[in-house]
């Protein structure tokens, strides 16, 4: 690996750890590393939960450099066990909860994730003198930004105060306190990333985006919370992969930096265009207003002036990518996750709460698979 700017240093052995390897961003992650770089050994993991795939790895199976590893970060044995036996020395970690419908009904489950999973890995990542560790969250951390704020600060920075308002947002707030923490307190060499909402192949259809198109595929109406008005920016996960691997190589050890596009659009405006590139004008039939969630943010907006001097900018326009996206879907969707993606498609997907016992339960991995 190639030295940093200063405040990081040359990783001196190439094994690579990608946490949530087999999901959607941490699949085309993966794909990147193992193709680009072919003395590195990268070793996807992941728990498989219901959004991620294997199929969304196949195409490096082959290589050398590759592996695969099924597990859960919150297996503090096994998460001390890999890093020793493999002598892993730069963690990616991506795996997380992350569907904001399912923390309004399981946040318990988010916090265990989220949280818990984090911790471990920074335990273990302190415990192994691990030499890089890039944690991705979102930039849901900052809260909401309305349009009348936006005349007076107009993007988040880095440096602004974090204020989430959804349970996955807050956990994964707290997930970012506990790794500046331990870069505080045990220097371990952190970085931390934010990025807007990132759209592409591989996606689980519970997201907007691949969620509309495979509803649109299966001739079913796209369900729009509230008015509609609500706006997210939108990245290709391509950008997206180009930037963590410019902050993997360049990123001084801890700063945060945010990712994101100007590509800008409402929900409604994002629902239209889904429609147009499908040529379908019948609106009335093809747009459903249902009842919006607990709480939606209006809108995010992020400054990512800070890694534009690393040398990173988006390349694929937004039409570009959607164009991409749909056509993996019309050829994937009905195959790449089996019958698993009819549930994601009503207007309120979202899981049970959690049983009173998990209240009284000590945080517990999963059995895990070997290695």
């Amino acid at each position: 690996m190639s030295t940093a700017v200063s405040g990081s240093r040359e990783v001196a052995s190439h094994n690579i750890l990608v946490t949530g390897g087999a999901g959607f961003i941490g699949s085309h992650v993966v794909i990147h590393l193992v193709k680009s770089f072919p003395s590195w050994n990268i070793y996807a993991f992941d728990k498989l939960d219901y959004c991620a795939s294997l199929k969304s790895l196949q195409e490096v199976v082959d290589y050398p450099n590759y592996s695969f590893i099924k597990g859960d970060v919150c297996s503090a044995e096994f998460i001390n066990y890999l890093l020793s036996e493999k002598k892993i020395d730069v963690i990616l970690h991506l795996a997380a909860q992350s569907h904001v419908d399912n923390s309004f009904g399981d946040s318990l489950e988010f916090t265990r994730n989220n949280v818990y999973g984090t911790h471990v890995l920074l335990e273990a990542a302190r415990a192994h003198k691990i030499r890089r560790f890039v944690h991705v969250s979102t930039d849901e951390v900052y809260g909401e930004v309305d349009h009348q704020e936006a005349c007076k600060n107009p993007d988040m920075n880095e440096t602004s105060i974090l204020a989430p308002s959804n349970p996955y947002a807050a956990t994964k707030a707290a997930a970012e306190c506990l790794v500046m923490a331990y870069y505080k307190s045990f220097k371990l060499p952190i970085i931390i990333t934010r990025s807007n909402n990132i759209f592409g192949p591989f996606q689980y259809p519970e997201k907007i985006i691949p969620k509309f198109i495979c509803s649109i595929l299966k001739n079913l109406p796209c369900y729009i919370h509230g008015d509609g008005s609500n706006s997210r920016r939108y990245l290709f996960a391509g950008d997206l992969t180009r930037a963590l691997t410019i902050i993997l190589l360049h990123g001084k050890f801890g700063e945060t930096y945010n990712i994101g596009s100007d590509c800008e659009i409402t929900n409604l405006e994002l629902t239209r265009s889904l429609l147009r590139h499908f040529n379908i004008a019948d609106e009335k039939n093809s747009i459903r207003f249902v009842e919006d969630r607990a709480f939606n943010d209006k809108r995010y907006a992020i400054d990512s002036s800070k890694i534009h001097s690393l040398g990173w900018r988006p390349t694929t326009t937004f039409e570009e990518g959607i164009r991409i996206t749909i056509e993996w879907y019309r050829a994937h969707a009905d195959n790449w996750w089996g019958d698993n993606i009819s549930s994601a498609l009503v207007p309120h997907p979202g899981r049970k709460f959690p049983p009173l016992q998990f209240l009284t339960e000590s945080f517990k991995a999963d059995e895990m698979d070997g290695m």
